[in-house]
């Protein structure tokens, strides 16, 4: 579906509208034909669709009406960006979906109580990629180990997602991604955290992250990009 933005005729659109795409990109909007992606069926893509249709069915079947209610009361006073950069609240199946979804993700429970905080996390500025191994392929991320400290919601673990490397003369990168896996709180606390990586890398590439935060009780973060990080040597 796309969003159109109306002004003293059409100013802003994004998305697709019969079988056109409309996006914008650094260098400004442009237009480009519908392709129909391959579907490859991928395990990674079956356990999202899986996790996504077992929690479509768990907020009919497995909330009670009190605990829906609560997460539309969490829905209704965070403010969301859409792809136009305008203000919008999302419901609350949308939060339930989105914050359980990556939950499930990391390989944890899924959570039924709404936040009773009612904001979005902040994102960590610190977290840097500082290392990597390319015998072992594995990144090491540094993190601010103050964030961690109970505070009424803390963070439970830091989603990181790996762009696919690219040459070194890249100077953006907008996809694909693929998630690696969290820097949990014991780890956090630690102020590093080592993980394998979702894409094989090599010397001269240009690797780029994803991040985000969820907290204890379920509040999840916006993504944000990470530093690129050089592969230079092999450490």
């Amino acid at each position: 579906m796309g969003l159109v933005r109306f002004g003293g005729g059409i100013i802003q659109i994004s998305g697709s509208i019969a079988g056109t795409v409309h996006a914008r990109n650094r260098f400004g909007n442009y237009i480009r034909p519908r392709t129909k992606p391959v579907n490859p069926h991928s395990t990674r893509q079956e356990k999202i669709r899986a996790i996504l249709s077992y929690l479509a069915e768990y907020w009919h079947t497995g909330l009670t009406d009190t605990q829906r209610g609560l997460w539309n009361v969490y829905a209704a006073a965070v403010a969301m960006k859409n792809r136009l950069g305008e203000t919008i609240h999302l419901t609350g199946y949308n939060h339930f979906i989105r914050s359980n979804c990556a939950q499930k993700t990391m390989g944890e429970t899924e959570v039924d109580a709404a936040p009773t905080i009612l904001s979005l996390p902040e994102k960590d500025p610190a977290l840097v990629c500082s290392e990597e191994d390319i015998a072992a392929q594995t990144f090491t991320f540094t993190c601010d180990t103050s964030g961690w400290v109970a505070n009424g919601d803390p963070k439970f673990g830091i989603m990181i997602a790996q762009g696919q490397p690219q040459l070194a003369s890249r100077n953006f990168f907008a996809t694909p991604w693929r998630y690696m896996d969290f820097i949990d709180s014991t780890e956090g606390a630690a102020g590093t955290a080592t993980l394998a990586a979702a894409f094989p890398f090599a010397l001269g590439q240009r690797v780029w992250f994803r991040a985000r935060i969820i907290t204890d009780s379920l509040r999840l973060s916006e993504p944000w990009q990470v530093d690129p990080r050089d592969v230079v040597a092999d450490v």
